[in-house]
Order: C-alpha cells, then sequence, then structure tokens
C-alpha cells in the first residue's frame, strides 16, 4: 500500500505537457507495471473465453464427448476466476495510479505556490489555481489509471487477431486491418476536441476568479448595492462557458457515438463473414460460435483505445495548465552563495531608515498609508530593498531563513477550511497552553467560546464564518503562536472596537516583552503601548521618540495620529 500524500513529490519537468506526464509516469513505473500486467492478464482472459467456448462445442457437444466438455468447462471456470482475481487487482492498482498521479500534481503545483509567496497571484488569477486544484489532476490521473486497460486491449487484440488468422486468414486480416482503420476514423474529431477542450478550461478558470472575488467582497458589495452588477456579470460569463460545454459536449457525443457505431459495423462485418464461411464448411460450428464472441469483444479494445486518446488529451489540457504554474518563478531568488545566518540583530530598512531594535516593540507611522505597506514588504523580503538584520542583507540569506526569522503578518493574511486549532497551529507541533495564551493576547476568548466545539470547531475557508474582527484577531494570534525572532504586524486591530484594541496593546507588550517586533499601525492606543515609535514622511523617518513626545514635538506626526481632528 502506498503512502500518499508524498513525503517528497520531486521536481517535476515542466518543459512541456508531454514531458510532465512522461515524468509522472516514470514516477510510479512499479504501480504502472503491475496495473499493465494485471490489466493484461484481464482482458486477455476476456479474449480466450470464446475460443475455449467454441472447442468445447466442438470437442464436446459436436462429438458428444463429455469428458471433452467437462475439460473444456473446467478450462472455462478457471479462465473466469483468473479474470476475476485479474480484475481485482487492476482496479487496485488503477486507483492507486489515479491517487499517486493526483497527489504528486497537487502536491507539486501546492509546494510551488507556497515558495512563489507573493509571486503567484500577481501572474496567475486565483481561479486558474483552483482549477487545476479541484479539476486538471483528475485528468493527469485519469491518463495513468487508463494506461493498464490500454496495454490489455492491444495485447487482447494481437491475442484475437493470432486466433483468427489461424482459423481463416481472411478474417484474421479483416481483423488486423479494420481495427486501425477505425481509430484513424475517430482521429479526425480529437483535434478540435482538444481544441474545445482547452477553451473551455480557460474560461472555467476565469469563471471560478470571478466567483472567488465576488465571494470575497460580498460584504462590500452588500454595503454599495453592487451585487445585481455582478450577479450580471457572473451570469453572463457562466453562460459564455455554458455554450463552449456545449460545443465540447456536441463533438464528445459525436465521439461516444462513433465509439458503438463503427465497431458494431465492424461487428456486423465479422459475423457476417463467419457465418458465410460456416455455411460453406470453412469453419465449424464452435468457430462460428467462437466468431460472435469475438465480433463482441473486439468492441472492448476499440472503446478502451479511443477512451484512452480522449483521455490523453484531457490529460495533456490539464498538463499544459500545471506547466504553467510551475515555470513561474519568484519574483526574489535565493542568493547563489547565501550568506551565514546572522544572530540576533537590529532589523534595518536603508531605504526609508526604519530600525527595528532587538528587543523591542517598534511602531512604524506613517503619513502615507501605502507607503506603510512597502516599507513592511521590504523589511519581510516580499520585494526588493536595502535590508540587514543584524548586519546582515536579507537578500543574501535564503528565503527560507528570512521566513523562518521574519514573519509579517497583515490584513490581507488568509484563513484556511479546518479546524480553529489547526489554523492556530499552521502545521506546527503547539500544545493547548501555548494556543490559549496567543489567544488571550490577541483577547479572542470570546471567539473560541461563541464556537460549539470551541479550539476543535472547523473554519469556513479564508475564516467566512467569521465577522471582520473576529478573524483579524485569530489572525494575530496565530503570528503570535508562531513566536518568530521578529514579529512585523500591519495594522493588526484595524477591524475591532475601541475596548478590545485597548487589551490588546496592553497584553501585546506583555507577550512579546524582550523579543523584536514591529506594528505598523496609526492607533494611539497600540502607539501609547509601544517602547519606539518611527514616524516616515515622503518615505522617510523624519522623527522618532516615544508617542506622546511626539505628539508634542511634530505637528505632522500629530495630524496622522489624530487625524486631523486637533486642527
Amino acid at each position: 500500500m502506498r503512502k500518499l500524500p508524498h513525503a517528497d513529490p520531486g521536481v517535476a519537468d515542466s518543459r512541456s505537457p508531454g514531458r510532465y506526464l512522461w515524468w509522472v509516469a516514470r514516477g510510479q513505473l512499479r504501480t504502472l507495471a503491475g496495473g499493465i500486467a494485471f490489466g493484461t492478464i484481464w482482458m486477455v482472459a476476456q479474449a480466450l473465453m470464446p475460443a475455449v467456448i467454441g472447442r468445447a462445442i466442438d470437442a464436446g457437444v459436436a462429438a458428444k464427448d463429455t469428458s471433452a466438455l467437462l475439460v473444456w468447462t473446467g478450462a472455462l471456470a478457471g479462465i473466469g476466476a483468473l479474470q476475476a482475481v485479474a480484475g481485482v487487482f487492476r482496479h487496485r492498482f488503477a486507483v492507486t495510479n489515479w491517487l499517486t498521479a493526483a497527489y504528486r500534481t497537487v502536491q507539486l503545483v501546492g509546494r510551488q505556490a507556497s515558495e512563489l509567496g507573493a509571486t503567484l497571484p500577481k501572474r496567475v488569477a486565483t481561479g486558474e489555481v483552483v482549477s487545476v486544484g479541484a479539476n486538471d489532476l483528475a485528468h493527469v490521473g485519469n491518463a495513468m489509471d487508463v494506461l493498464g486497460r490500454l496495454a490489455g486491449a492491444f495485447v487482447s487484440f494481437l491475442v484475437v487477431a493470432v486466433i483468427l488468422l489461424r482459423t481463416s486468414v481472411s478474417l484474421g486480416l479483416v481483423v488486423l486491418i479494420g481495427m486501425p482503420l477505425l481509430l484513424l476514423a475517430i482521429g479526425p474529431l480529437l483535434r478540435p476536441l482538444q481544441r474545445r477542450n482547452l477553451q473551455q478550461r480557460d474560461m472555467m478558470g476565469r469563471l471560478t476568479t470571478l466567483a472567488s472575488d465576488i465571494v470575497g467582497g460580498l460584504r462590500v458589495l452588500r454595503g454599495i448595492g453592487g451585487e445585481e452588477v455582478f450577479h450580471d456579470r457572473y451570469a453572463r460569463e457562466s453562460q459564455r462557458v455554458r455554450a463552449v460545454g456545449v460545443q465540447v459536449g456536441r463533438l464528445q457525443s459525436l465521439l461516444d457515438a462513433l465509439q458503438i457505431l463503427l465497431p458494431g459495423i465492424f461487428v456486423v462485418v465479422v459475423v457476417w463473414l463467419g457465418a458465410r464461411y460456416a455455411v460453406r464448411g470453412d469453419i465449424s460450428p464452435g468457430e462460428l460460435v467462437a466468431f460472435y464472441g469475438y465480433a463482441a469483444f473486439l468492441m472492448v479494445p476499440l472503446r478502451t483505445a479511443t477512451e484512452f486518446a480522449n483521455k490523453y488529451l484531457r490529460a495533456l489540457v490539464a498538463a499544459r495548465r500545471v506547466c504553467n504554474i510551475l515555470q513561474l518563478t519568484p519574483e526574489l531568488a535565493d542568493p547563489a552563495e547565501p550568506a551565514v545566518e546572522p544572530g540576533r540583530g537590529a532589523l534595518v530598512d536603508a531605504g526609508s531608515g526604519v530600525r527595528v531594535e532587538p528587543g523591542r516593540l517598534t511602531a512604524i507611522v506613517s503619513d502615507d498609508s501605502a507607503m506603510s505597506g512597502v516599507i513592511a514588504d521590504r523589511l519581510g523580503r516580499y520585494s526588493e530593498g536595502d535590508v540587514t538584520l543584524a548586519g546582515v542583507a536579507l537578500a543574501d540569506l535564503p528565503r527560507a531563513v528570512v521566513r523562518r526569522r521574519v514573519l509579517v503578518s497583515d490584513t490581507g493574511s488568509a484563513l484556511f477550511a479546518g479546524s480553529l486549532r489547526e489554523a492556530l497551529q499552521a502545521g506546527r507541533p503547539v500544545n493547548d497552553a501555548v494556543l490559549w495564551d496567543a489567544v488571550h493576547t490577541a483577547s479572542a476568548e470570546d471567539v473560541v467560546d461563541a464556537l460549539p466545539d470551541g479550539l476543535a470547531s472547523q473554519l469556513e475557508e479564508r475564516g467566512r464564518s467569521l465577522s471582520g474582527g473576529q478573524r483579524q484577531r485569530v489572525v494575530l494570534a496565530r503570528a503570535l503562536v508562531a513566536d518568530p525572532d521578529v514579529l512585523l504586524l500591519v495594522e493588526p486591530t484595524s477591524a475591532v472596537d475601541a475596548h478590545t484594541e485597548a487589551r490588546i496593546a496592553e497584553r501585546l507588550a506583555a507577550h512579546r516583552a524582550g523579543r523584536t517586533t514591529a506594528v505598523v499601525t496609526a492607533s494611539p492606543l497600540l502607539l501609547d503601548r509601544v517602547d519606539q515609535v518611527a514616524f516616515v514622511h515622503e518615505g522617510r523617518v523624519v522623527a522618532e521618540g516615544r508617542h506622546r513626545d511626539l505628539l508634542r514635538s511634530d505637528p505632522r506626526y500629530r495630524r496622522v495620529v489624530t487625524r486631523g481632528e486637533d486642527e
């Protein structure tokens, strides 16, 4: 039994969709070989049954030989049992191959999304990533699943052709030549089907993006009365996707119909020829019955071959989307020769002059809110900048080291579906005492108490079941649980009331005492609790000191903090 997900999905060959599918197949050769082996046994057993039935009729029934009839009946039972056992194992391997390919694909995309970080939403729409995880991985898995039956179809086709050639050269040639011709007749439909599948896949990605944007901004839409406008837009887009889906369905239905019609015609031809040979005495009654069985069986290899072609084309479309994501490179690359990881020290942004001293709680106040975000991005190395930690440039450190040492938690931080405990732990082994300490600091006890199962309660994707203030406090608690060397909080209390904000301000200073913390905010309640305030004017630090001292000495700072209410 293979354990999933993979400990390491590996490094994919994403140069082309075909190369990616081949790379996936090479990564599970053992289970693919098992699927092919049992798929071949399973289908060859089916192919041999008409021959055994024909021999039972000729050697047992026609010759009135009971012992021969019992022998061939036993052989038929043995082949049936072999087919049943092989069918069970073929199915198990098929499911394993599907799951292995699908898990590897979703792990690769998930890992790539994690490595890209802030680069991903700039390059790829949210709906595109969602569609890869929801639909494309299934098509990649289907391409691996069908390989076992495809191998069995090919081998069983050759077995039937050899049997027919030994019985009648003309019938054998009809099978050997007719089957490839039938496949060629279906071939012209595959290319336009692939093209329309690709078009539908693109439109579905855009529609998913639109839906996620609408859901994410539903509160805002209701506030400005824009629900109807976005509803109409979504309806128009969905109708366009439906129209393309209908076009795909037309081609798919034609392909499915031909998979029945053409083999049906082929069966009629084979049966008609066999009947003529039986009337002329060229073949025995048992061989005629066998021909009927072969004619019915040959529909299976043909349909399997067309099914593979269809699934492979869909897998190519899906693999192209996966490759598009895997080929993206982060805006910030790791250094070729990383510097030695520094010890404890100040985090300094030379561009603005902001200096976050070790062991202190520092606030960053800017007269331009956009500039505050720019500085936070530079300090967390989400954008380029001349930033150092203990004198070592962040650009000279691996991103993994920077992410471990410096944590940025802003208003855009998301919560994933799962239990509240899992959301707070964020994949780290943390006991409940640490969790409750962080929950207390974030003044989120009421959030936990309001949920039916406390920390075990399930959260919806992005924490949609929580209010804005509740979600913000859970995000803050999660950042505190991580306990990084340097914690950067961007507007951590913008969605809470004044009383809650005051409690958070008091508790945050105590919780992070002796550790390096920076808060980007203009809230007087928070600013009054910090050790140092850095005031940024036009992108540069122009004043530093305690909050109350700056209120008295710098009118520009006073206007920002009091929002001009003193004028």
